[in-house]
């Protein structure tokens, strides 16, 4: 009688505790339920990429990326300007200066040379300064004064090639200093940090690594075609400037019987 009362205590209960158990199940679904439901809801902070791009940078690489891109442009612009041809070898001083060696007016052909700021007046002038020793010395004297004014405006290109040279090296720095920020926030949470606090660091080493990039591509492209420019012009004005002297040639040999 016992065993058989326990039994039929059991059976009543089952449906009971079915039911509970059930409601349960049933709001933790729902609970469940409602959790994705309330972060598809949650609104997403948007920014643009020029403020992502400030954020990530800070003022300290800011202000050095904007330093070297405003000193490229400035190389660029001035390189540009320098090596050109009428710069360098402008027309008009080379028909005045032919038409005095045409008329025979040296002295005045050479005060021309020397009152212009010119690539080949300065190497005219250099050369017709020493035709009183022979014209073997003209010639070393223009040769001279032509290394000396390429080396002045290699000089002034090879500025643009240290920014594209360095240019990457400081977007390496950052890219560097970006991951030991974002490994700096995994070593020192307690727990597995959020997203967002690793992608500052990651978006500070990327941001850096295509600065740096982006200043260094446009430096040496302007570099490359500045340099090839330059050695042009130089080869030009070197066949102009010999041309010119060429009429003096006699003087060297005249000057050999003289001196024995």
């Amino acid at each position: 009688m016992t065993g058989l009362l326990a039994f039929i205590i059991a059976v009543a209960a089952t449906p009971l505790l079915g039911i509970g158990s059930s409601q349960v199940v049933a709001q933790g679904e729902e609970d469940a339920g409602d959790t994705p439901l309330a972060n598809e809801d949650a609104p997403v902070k948007q920014r643009n990429f020029l403020t992502w791009m400030i954020d990530a940078l800070g003022w300290f690489w800011l202000l050095i990326f904007a330093a070297l891109s405003f000193v490229m442009v400035a190389l660029i612009m001035m390189n540009l300007l320098q090596v050109r041809r009428d710069v360098l070898l402008p027309n008009d001083f080379v028909e005045e200066f032919e038409q005095k060696l045409n008329g025979k007016d040296f002295q005045g052909a050479y005060e021309i040379a020397r009152n212009d700021d010119s690539f080949v007046a300065r190497v005219l002038a250099s050369g017709m300064g020493r035709l009183s020793r022979g014209y073997p010395e003209a010639v070393e004297g223009m040769q001279e004064a032509g290394e000396d004014e390429n080396m002045a405006l290699e000089h002034r290109l090879s500025y643009l090639a240290l920014i594209g040279t360095v240019a990457p090296m400081l977007g390496l720095m950052g890219t560097v200093q970006g991951m030991i920020a974002s490994f700096e926030k995994i070593s020192s949470s307690a727990v597995s940090p959020k997203p967002n606090e690793l992608a500052e660091g990651i978006s500070t080493a990327l941001f850096t690594t295509l600065i740096g990039l982006g200043i260094a591509v446009p430096a040496m492209v302007f570099y490359s075609i500045l340099k090839n420019r330059i050695q042009r012009l130089v080869l030009e004005i070197g066949m102009v400037s010999e041309g010119l002297m060429s009429r003096f040639a006699a003087v060297g040999k005249g000057s050999k019987p003289a001196g024995q």
